[in-house]
């Protein structure tokens, strides 16, 4: 016969290796599919809710060492029990049924019970191509290669729950895998890993999900940003904090702005930083805005978002001299975007914030940082005064 091999590409997933065997003297023809990656650094587990004869049509890469069950039936195919495969959901439950009924003639002949149970059994997995009633399909597959579509790609599917696991000591012996004895260090697990949880939408209350992620910024230190996305009305938000502890000094941060190219200059703005431009004698206390990760056009952007959206500073509650002046300041403010100089300054006394250096590891001509001692007022408002980080173990109750 003829072996044909296929290097292709499936959208939303990875390439895959398409075998296809065909026999002109007896047409017995068989498909194969293998990853073209290697394994990967997690297992992952497919969870469908299938409620319509469009769930059945989802195309399903299985490979042969993945399982797949069906737990309303309690039916299970196991792992290395058949050959990778590019199939759909009623393939899958196809190839099982041929699978079922393959011996059926010598056992109707040997033990009709059984077969008549067989039988019945090939009967409901019949019935679940109909899909009379919802079910579930779970495919779990420790290589992490099989995969099962989301016809929505690349939106959420609400019917599909992919779950990325750590591989098990036993997993990674069927894979062929060396099982590392040492534990894996938490912190890394977090640099690699994007950390999803529940919570609700601040504009419209609904159920939204929030990213999380721990980010290496170069020349600087780690931070945390996290990200909500609302699909009910498309709000979005993120925050950034810091991910080390507050700094022994407090950080003075000023940038001279010359040219249009500092708009793209990278800051991250922590919740304690205050900013201030001297030439539109603006000054952002701290807590304004939040924590933020942006550029620096960006971060101005935020700026004038703040003031336009004020209702008391631009609505119908102000006053046409306060409106006035609110208008010069917001064209100032665009022009310090485009061709006005300005000096961009930044004041943390908690020593979280950063502004980008375009010459780095070199010294910027146009940024200057300045340390210094935090007063007794700043300690106080970052809750440093009273707190103890030594000797506060309680003594020993003295013997008689």
């Amino acid at each position: 016969g003829v072996t044909r091999l296929l290097l292709t590409r499936i959208p939303f997933f990875k390439e895959i290796i398409v075998s296809s065997f065909s026999c002109p003297s007896c047409s017995w023809s068989n498909t194969e599919i293998q990853a073209a990656g290697r394994i990967q650094e997690q297992g992952v587990r497919y969870t469908l809710a299938v409620t319509s004869r469009q769930d059945m049509n989802r195309e399903v890469v299985k490979t042969d060492c993945a399982s797949a069950r069906i737990p309303e039936l309690d039916f299970e195919i196991p792992a290395f029990s058949q050959k990778g495969v590019l199939t759909t959901i009623e393939g899958i439950i196809d190839r099982a049924v041929a699978g079922l009924e393959q011996d059926q003639p010598a056992r109707r002949a040997t033990d009709k019970e059984v077969a008549r149970k067989i039988d019945e059994f090939i009967g409901k997995l019949r019935q679940l191509k109909e899909v009379s009633s919802p079910f579930t399909f779970v495919l779990d597959d420790p290589s992490g290669n099989s995969f099962v579509e989301n016809p929505r790609a690349p939106q959420r599917d609400e019917a599909l729950v992919v779950t990325h696991y750590r591989r098990s000591p036993q997993q990674c012996a069927l894979l062929g895998l060396e099982v590392d004895a040492t534990p894996p260090d938490a912190a890394e697990d977090l640099r690699d890993e994007v950390l999803q949880f529940n919570t609700n939408c601040p504009e419209c209350n609904a159920p939204a999900s929030t990213n999380m992620k721990l980010v290496q910024i170069p020349h600087f230190k780690e931070v945390i940003i996290m990200a909500t996305n609302c699909d009910s009305c498309g709000h979005r938000t993120n925050e950034v904090k810091s991910g080390g502890a507050i700094e022994p000094q407090g950080t003075r941060i000023t940038l001279r702005i010359t040219d249009p190219s500092d708009m793209t200059r990278d800051i991250l703005k922590s919740e304690t930083c205050s900013v201030e431009i001297p030439e539109l004698e603006f000054e952002l206390g701290m807590g304004a805005l939040g924590g933020k990760f942006t550029t620096l056009e960006g971060l101005l952007k935020d700026i004038r978002d703040l003031v336009e959206k004020n209702p008391f500073t631009l609505g119908d509650s102000s006053t046409p001299s306060r409106t006035g002046k609110l208008q010069e300041f917001i064209g100032k403010l665009q022009d310090v975007k485009g061709k006005a100089q300005a000096h961009f300054i930044m004041d943390d006394p908690a020593g979280n914030s950063y502004l980008q250096n375009v010459y780095a590891p070199e010294e910027d001509p146009e940024l200057s940082v300045q340390r210094y001692e935090r007063t007794f007022e700043q300690n106080e408002e970052l809750g440093l005064n009273d707190m103890r980080t030594e000797g506060y173990e309680p003594e020993p109750a003295s013997r008689r």
